[in-house]
């Protein structure tokens, strides 16, 4: 193990997708009905009173009763009120182990007080934003570029989604090229053009209700880990004005749901520069939580323009940016007399780069940093993923788990291990309807989860933290257990 990185030994990418693939032929194992009514009454409906009540209330006022996409909904969602270190507190006082971690951001567990003692300090002499330079700006900045070679400069925005439309502004502007080949199922926000092959490889427009179809005419999706099928695309598109950037999650689509192969990134920077194409490496999630260099630096590339989100705002707002080499990074000069004449591209935001998000970036990068928190999340990943294949062996279940250090999956359906093949039109509503069927039945093992104290993202995927203890695992798995003893093909 490369002791700079959270990632111990890299998953056989081929081995996992050929056992997700079998996965998918499978009946679909899920909770009992008898155990999912069970966890309903006695933990939802007796446990959780204050929560439903609250719920009931704001869907009267909120669109689903929820503000944030990745809020459990079944049976309806919890109202959480506190968060440290590696626990998460309902609003009716139950405690419960967070593997959601926000998303991705909490490397070190939740609100450490390193970090929060920073953000009221600054809260107190300054307050959230001015509008105006602020040195931490230049701290977290200077930060980043320290730990990253390819980042000569970098910019600060408000969101993981707004860094990715500027990859591709910036990306047109330096090639003077349009079209944009992103990697499909890979999940770059939810902007007009980059809201194209997400979830599912092969969905194209299928997944982005609201936009209209022209807005894709310049962009492209490739089949994970297949680099032929990336070649295809960049040789067809020397026919149609070239190619501007590829832009691709390194650990796979949906942070590595589908894994790639290790050498897959070399791969893609090689056909990059044979095709004169940017190489935008999206570390939204893999930026400091696999170490302190990212994923670039674990893979040995060197992408043009790196997307950060996440953790460099540490767990705050305003977590989102760009940094790249200076001959593109120029097209991001800002301010109202700017600097020498170059066509900037369009971007701004009222609170990027604001006071408070620049300050907790900077003190929890120095934290991480400090501590080897990326390591030691990705020591307790392993863990956690072991434990969890000698549970899938015990009850004998088709699932699949693997890590990419801190970064853990549990695929108990295998709902985005699907594709579309557009050449074969007749497989396409089968698809949609079995990918339907499976993630109605991870929403409902997800919920045991949540009623046995454990908060998951999407009830497939756990991201571990610096705050974890191997003693809090073996409760966890304990609790894993209790869901798995309940497991069974669905009727």
């Amino acid at each position: 193990m490369d002791n700079r990185f959270a990632i111990s030994n890299y998953p056989d990418a081929a081995e996992i997708n050929k056992q997700l693939d079998v996965l998918i032929t499978k009946p679909i194992y899920t909770i009992k009905p008898d155990a999912l009514k069970g966890y309903e009454n006695e933990y939802y409906d007796k446990k959780c009173t204050k929560s439903k009540e609250m719920i009931q209330e704001a869907k009267a006022i909120i669109p689903g009763g929820v503000q944030h996409n990745l809020a459990f909904n079944y049976p309806f969602p919890l109202v959480f009120t506190k968060a440290e270190g590696a626990y998460l507190y309902d609003i009716d006082g139950n405690r419960y182990y967070d593997f959601l971690q926000a998303g991705g951001p909490t490397v070190l567990g939740s609100n450490p007080i390193e970090v929060r003692s920073k953000v009221i300090e600054l809260l107190n002499d300054c307050g959230p934003c001015t509008g105006l330079f602020h040195e931490y700006e230049y701290k977290l900045a200077r930060k980043i570029s320290d730990n990253y070679e390819t980042v000569e400069m970098f910019r600060m925005l408000g969101s993981g989604t707004e860094a990715c439309m500027a990859a591709i502004r910036v990306a047109r502007l330096a090639t003077k090229k349009k079209n944009i080949i992103k990697m499909g199922g890979a999940y770059h926000g939810w902007s007009d053009q980059l809201a194209y092959g997400i979830r599912i490889p092969g969905s194209k427009w299928t997944q982005a209700h609201g936009v209209p179809h022209y807005v894709f005419k310049h962009t492209q999706e490739f089949y994970p880990n297949d680099l032929n099928d990336l070649e295809r695309k960049l040789k067809f598109n020397c026919l149609r004005g070239g190619t501007a950037a590829v832009m691709i999650e390194p650990v796979g689509p949906e942070s590595g749901t589908t894994p790639v192969d290790k050498e897959f990134n070399k791969g893609v920077e090689v056909l990059c520069r044979k095709y004169g194409a940017l190489f935008i490496f999206d570390e939204v999630v893999t930026g400091f939580r696999l170490g302190m260099a990212g994923a670039q630096g674990y893979f040995g590339v060197r992408p043009d323009l790196t997307i950060f989100g996440k953790v460099v705002a540490g767990g705050y707002p305003g977590a989102g940016g760009l940094g790249g080499k200076k001959e593109y990074m120029k097209y991001l000069s800002a301010g109202i007399a700017g600097g020498p004449k170059v066509k900037k591209a369009l971007i701004g935001g009222t609170m990027a780069a604001n006071p408070l998000s620049c300050v907790a970036g900077y003190y929890t990068l120095c934290e991480i940093e400090r501590t080897n928190a990326a390591q030691k999340a990705g020591v307790i990943g392993d863990i956690l993923t072991a434990g969890l294949k000698n549970l899938i062996r015990k009850y004998d279940l088709p699932f699949v788990a693997f890590n990419q250090g801190s970064i853990c999956h549990l695929e108990t359906v295998g709902t985005m291990h699907y594709s579309i093949h557009w050449l074969k039109p007749w497989s396409i509503p089968r698809v949609l309807t079995a990918t339907s069927e499976r993630k109605k039945e991870m929403e409902h093992v997800g919920a045991a989860y949540m009623a046995e104290g454990i908060v998951t993202l999407a009830g497939s995927r756990l991201y571990t933290s610096a705050a974890y203890t191997e003693d809090m695992i073996d409760d966890v798995l304990a609790r894993f257990e209790n869901v798995f003893k309940n497991i069974a093909v669905k009727e």
